[in-house]
C-alpha cells in the first residue's frame, strides 16, 4: 500500500496587502500629516486618544467623519489651527453617545466616554484615578494632586473600590462616610464604590480631609497614595487589613472664600 502524502494547509494569499485605511483613518492621517498628534485629534472630537488609535486598528470612527472632514478642510484652508477653534469646528458634527432607555424611562441615557486619567481645571482644582495594575506599582500619578493641593492649604476627598465583603461598616452608615448615602456605587463583579471626604450636606461645610495631613500620611508611606488611603481605612475599622484596593480616585480643591 503507497503510503499517504501528508499535506500542509495552504498559506493564505496576501496578494491584497494591508487593507485600506478607512476615512476616519485616512482623515486623521491629514491631520497628523499637518503637524497635530492623535492625543490632539482626540481632544478635537472630545473623546480619548485610544479611540483614535482604533481607527487605524479596529476600523472605528465611523460617527467622526463628518466633524474630521471639517476639520481637516478647515486646517488646508488656513482658517483655522488652535486646538480650542478646531473643537468648536468638530462639535456641531459629533453626536452626544446614548444608550437605550432602562424600563420605564422615555429618554435615551447619556453613555460614559472614557475620559483623562489626570484632570486639573483653572485655579487649583485638580483629580486624578488609578485601577489595580498602577495601584499596585505606587499609584504615582495620584501624589502630584495631594501635593498640589496641600501647597495651597486645600482639601481632598476620595473614593475607593474593593469587595464589598472586604469593607467592615455596613454601606449607608454615617459612621463610614457622612456622604456615603449619596456615593456608594455597588458594581456586578461584586466590588463597591465608598467615597470619603465628601460635602456632609447642605449648611455643615465643604467637607474634605486637610491635604497637608495627607501629605504627610503619603511621605510616611514612602510616597505611595494607594498605601496611605488603605493604612486609614485600617486605622479607621473601615476595612480588612487583607483587602485589595481595585480602584482610588483622589480629587483636591481649594475653597474660596
Amino acid at each position: 500500500m503507497t503510503p499517504r502524502k501528508r499535506t500542509t494547509p495552504r498559506r493564505r494569499s496576501r496578494r491584497g496587502g494591508r487593507p485600506p485605511q478607512n476615512e476616519a483613518a485616512r482623515l486623521t492621517q491629514e491631520l497628523i500629516n499637518a503637524g497635530y498628534t492623535k492625543k490632539q485629534v482626540a481632544d478635537i472630537i472630545g473623546r480619548d486618544s485610544s479611540l483614535v488609535s482604533q481607527f487605524f486598528t479596529k476600523n472605528k470612527g465611523a460617527a467622526f467623519i463628518d466633524a474630521l472632514r471639517a476639520v481637516v478642510q478647515e486646517v488646508q484652508a488656513g482658517a483655522a489651527s488652535r486646538i480650542d477653534e478646531l473643537k468648536r469646528i468638530a462639535a456641531p458634527s459629533i453626536t452626544p453617545r446614548t444608550r437605550r432607555p432602562r424600563p420605564g424611562e422615555t429618554k435615551p441615557r447619556k453613555a460614559a466616554v472614557r475620559k483623562k486619567d489626570v484632570v486639573e481645571t483653572p485655579g487649583h482644582s485638580s483629580m486624578a484615578r488609578a485601577a489595580k495594575q498602577h495601584i499596585a506599582s505606587g499609584a504615582s500619578r495620584l501624589r502630584p494632586v495631594i501635593e498640589r493641593t496641600a501647597a495651597v492649604g486645600g482639601n481632598i476627598a476620595f473614593t475607593v473600590r474593593a469587595k464589598k465583603s472586604a469593607f467592615l461598616i455596613d454601606s449607608g452608615r454615617r459612621d463610614d462616610s457622612p456622604g456615603l448615602r449619596r456615593g456608594v456605587v455597588q458594581r456586578k463583579d461584586g466590588t463597591e464604590e465608598r467615597a470619603y471626604g465628601k460635602s456632609l450636606g447642605a449648611g455643615q461645610g465643604p467637607g474634605g480631609f486637610d491635604a497637608r495631613e495627607w501629605k504627610d500620611r503619603v511621605d510616611a508611606a514612602g510616597g505611595d497614595v494607594a498605601a496611605a488611603v488603605k493604612n486609614w481605612l485600617i486605622e479607621t475599622g473601615r476595612l480588612r487589613p487583607d483587602a485589595v484596593l481595585t480602584h482610588l480616585e483622589i480629587r483636591g480643591w481649594k475653597t474660596t472664600d
